[in-house]
């Protein structure tokens, strides 16, 4: 039988000719754990099933998608990574709560990862969206007021115009570089062309250096799961597998 899972717009799949449940099982784990590389790494913990009413067996690493879910394996310490040492600690005294609808909003309509958006707005700002840099960086997304005006920001202040003009200069970057997030990210810290004048490479900044890496271990971080509305978690990877070992309806949520 084949196993397949997309996620992300990329499909894993493996052959595999015993069609027992442990086989099926297992084959899940690998799968949804390899596809977990490029994900959070909680995204990719464990495995839960449920067999529905025709027979399907259901395999996915969200066990919060349907609460028919049962765990049916769980995947071994050594096929994750190690915790990253920048893991983030969210600010207590500021109702992200308020934002989440707003960034996923944003996130929708200019086809960003929303954990991304959180991601960029806790290195940039901790979620202050009064927050001023030295260098005239506003708000929750730290716009510069050239490229505030070129995403159409008319208050930096406020946080929906600041997000959504944030976003979508975030995601003209991950385009610009071909999805390459860290360019895209490096793009936003130091400027597009920079990125550009070093070879489309990470500019060599110390402050840039820095970013990427801090911000790419905030979007890796499972604390940003709950604050992103379920249907919106691009690492929820599911299976499907008929009775006969015919896998159906795979799909990442």
């Amino acid at each position: 039988m084949t196993i397949s899972i997309m996620q992300t717009g990329v499909e894993s799949s493996v052959m595999i000719t015993k069609q027992n449940l442990n086989v099926r099982v297992k084959v899940a784990a690998v799968l949804l754990a390899t596809a977990g590389l490029l994900l959070p790494l909680s995204a990719a913990a464990n495995i839960y099933s449920f067999k529905d009413e025709t027979g399907i067996t259901h395999f996915s690493n969200l066990p919060h998608l349907d609460k028919r879910y049962k765990l049916v394996y769980k995947i071994p310490q050594a096929w994750t990574a190690r915790p990253n040492a920048w893991a983030p600690n969210f600010p207590k005294s500021v109702d992200i709560g308020k934002l989440v609808p707003v960034i996923d909003n944003a996130a929708r309509a200019h086809g960003v990862d929303p954990r991304l958006v959180h991601a960029v707005i806790r290195a940039e700002s901790g979620y202050n969206d009064r927050a001023q840099s030295n260098k005239g960086a506003l708000g929750l997304m730290q716009l510069i007021p050239a490229t505030a005006e070129r995403m159409g920001v008319k208050n930096p202040f406020d946080p929906v115009d600041n997000i959504f003009g944030g976003t979508r200069y975030l995601s003209q970057l991950i385009k610009m570089f071909n999805g390459d997030l860290e360019l895209a990210l490096a793009g936003y810290n130091a400027g597009e062309n920079a990125v550009i004048r070093h070879g489309n490479r990470i500019p060599p900044f110390a402050e840039t250096q820095a970013y990427v890496p801090k911000v790419m271990a905030f979007y890796r971080s499972p604390e940003l799961n709950r604050f992103v509305s379920p249907s919106m978690i691009s690492g929820a990877a599911v299976a499907a597998v008929t009775p006969s070992g015919r896998a159906i309806g795979s799909s990442a949520r």
